[in-house]
């Protein structure tokens, strides 16, 4: 009895091997321009050698990576695989373990709805030229830590790339973009993650329409220039909405960060998050008009020389604090009589313009004193403090250099009021 259940075995095995062989075979034998849909059942690993094929999956099909290396590697142009359950992919972020691996060689790839879930890169771009990513749902192991992830559509070095209408989850982070220049990132949605949109080294981006939830931070934009990021949502992610870090020469308009706090999300606390809805660190020549920072612990901080930089146009509404910033000379935030709205603006529009008739001012010496020694909160409300505000107001020649908007604006601009939009 013993023998001839192994013998079944050993029989059912030579013709699953068999059968994968034969699959193999039939796509190395297509011609460019065919159309290949893979049988019902459950596949291993397959391989793509042929330009210009459209492989589709079954509905019933699975592609099973025995939790090994990568399960679909594409090595030729113009490719098209949708359709597609994908499962179960190596571990190993060292040797680039992905779900789809499209090589260098295979410019003009197109991924298109397919279900990936696994431990390491969800979707790797290497260096492939002007590749297409639409409408994948791609979703990591939550019980893996963070950093032992993969991210979720990783490029590198790729030019051209469109990455649109995708789904991501429990990754590291959602998409990596390294080194890859004239990409367009649109309309993905992502959440309980480390980073949403994760940007080193990487020029002329286009991020727009996107989504995040539930990270620890929505937009990591990083050592990068001419960025656009126009239309993006983040809620209730920790830490950071948007992360600057030497980002120059760039455009943020028209996002909606809300709800940012500190503490603990997607399962990690991050040391001095400080609930940040824009975080500027080193980040000179840029742009910020038509945004909303909303109900965040800080609605913007700039450091480290985050000078140069244009705010107009922009809303910032119900934070606990509006702005960290001191630094060695003023920082006007209005633009040719347009400034911001700030909800805890207490002056008054005598003639009507809607534009506030004193400057807004948020930071002043106390501030800077409470940021170098936190303890000191506790004098917060005294009379002490509240005689020195007066001294600062009474007697600008004592006040520290800051941020200053000489036309606060009394009410958010109509565009910013209706610009949200119902989660997806």
């Amino acid at each position: 009895m013993r023998l001839f259940t192994g013998f079944g075995s050993v029989c059912a095995c030579l013709l699953a091997i068999t059968a994968q062989a034969d699959i193999q075979q039939r796509l190395d034998a297509l011609e460019s321009g065919a159309s290949y849909t893979l049988p019902v059942g459950t596949l291993g690993p397959l391989t793509i050698n042929v330009s210009g094929v459209n492989v589709r999956c079954a509905d019933d099909t699975v592609i099973d990576g025995g939790k090994a290396g990568t399960t679909v590697a594409i090595h030729a142009p113009d490719v098209t695989l949708s359709n597609c359950r994908i499962r179960d992919w190596g571990h190993n972020l060292n040797d680039m373990d992905a779900g789809i691996f499209v090589a260098r060689e295979a410019r003009g790839v197109e991924l298109r709805d397919n279900d990936l879930k696994g431990p390491a890169f969800g979707i790797w771009l290497d260096a492939a030229p002007d590749a297409k990513v639409l409408g994948n749902r791609i979703e990591g192991e939550p019980d893996l830590r963070s950093q032992d992830r993969g991210n979720g559509i990783h490029l590198f070095n790729t030019q051209g790339a469109l990455i649109e209408d995708n789904a991501v989850s429990h990754t590291r982070d959602a998409i990596y973009i390294e080194t890859s220049n004239n990409n367009r990132i649109r309309n993905n949605v992502m959440s309980d993650l480390r980073y949403g949109i994760h940007y080193m080294y990487s020029h002329d981006n286009l991020i727009e329409g996107n989504l995040t939830r539930n990270t620890r931070t929505g937009y990591a934009l990083m050592q990068s220039k001419r960025l656009t990021v126009t239309g993006n949502r983040s809620v209730n992610d920790g830490n950071y909405g948007i992360l600057m870090n030497f980002i120059t020469q760039s455009t943020i308009s028209g996002n909606h960060v809300s709800g940012v706090t500190t503490g603990e999300t997607a399962g990690v606390a991050v040391l001095g998050g400080e609930g940040k809805a824009v975080f500027i660190y080193n980040s000179l020549y840029n742009e910020f008009n038509g945004n909303v920072f909303q109900d965040s612990d800080i609605g913007i901080h700039l450091t480290a020389g985050s000078e140069e930089n244009e705010v107009f146009g922009n809303a910032f509404i119900n934070n606990k604090r509006q702005v960290k910033y001191v630094s060695t000379r003023t920082q006007e935030w209005s633009t040719e009589g347009l400034g911001n709205f700030w909800s805890d603006y207490l002056g008054w529009d005598r003639d009507q313009d809607g534009i506030g008739d004193i400057p807004y001012e948020p930071n002043d010496n106390i501030d800077r004193l409470l940021w170098t020694y936190p303890e000191a909160r506790i004098l917060m409300f005294s009379p002490a403090v509240d005689t020195l505000r007066w001294v600062q107001e009474a007697f600008p020649v004592v006040k520290a250099a800051g941020v200053t908007d000489d036309f606060p604006l009394m009410r958010p601009p109509r565009a910013l009021v209706i610009q949200a939009q119902p989660e997806r």
